[in-house]
């Protein structure tokens, strides 16, 4: 009986496909470090209005000069991109909501009545808060009460207010 063994034809086809699948990973995967690569640095023409190009004399240079000095600022950059992230739903992501959570330890700035449905604490680290669960709460009246942010499960944050004992959800906003 000649020709191809029947049980031989489905695993050649498996074998195919798998080199197909290795071969375009290795692609992708070639392809990588181009679109990792950085973007050019803005020129000085592209960063400075042209009063500001005018102002600092840089208009007088030769192009030669002038490329001379945007290839030095390039290869030594020194400035720090910040870019800003956000949910799916446009809320701010900050750093102590990724990576190991750690206690935040503050006062409230002015004066501390209590929370009253969506209400925002500010604290003199210059963070904000607001409340992220309904209720009320009023218990007294503090000045600059030193509070106590704390994680908790499923990435949500429990403010301890410590002169009044009283607790509540919260999220970070700034």
């Amino acid at each position: 009986m000649g020709g191809v063994n029947r049980y031989n034809g489905p695993l050649v086809a498996i074998q195919e496909r798998f080199m197909r699948c290795l071969l375009g990973i290795g692609l992708c995967l070639g392809l990588l470090p181009a679109f990792a690569a950085e973007p050019p640095s803005p020129t000085l023409e592209e960063r400075m209005s042209k009063s500001e190009f005018h102002a600092a004399g840089l208009d007088r240079l030769a192009p030669a000069e002038l490329k001379a000095l945007n290839d030095w600022l390039a290869a030594h950059a020194t400035t720090k991109i910040v870019k800003e992230f956000v949910t799916p739903t446009g809320k701010p992501v900050f750093d102590t909501d990724q990576g190991e959570r750690q206690v935040v330890d503050a006062r409230i700035v002015g004066t501390f009545r209590g929370w009253f449905g969506k209400t925002i604490f500010t604290l003199d680290n210059g963070q904000q808060w607001q409340q992220a669960e309904s209720g009320q709460m009023s218990n007294g009246k503090y000045d600059n009460p030193k509070v106590k942010i704390k994680p908790m499960l499923l990435g949500s944050w429990l403010m301890y207010v410590e002169p009044c004992g009283c607790s509540v959800r919260v999220e970070r906003t700034k």
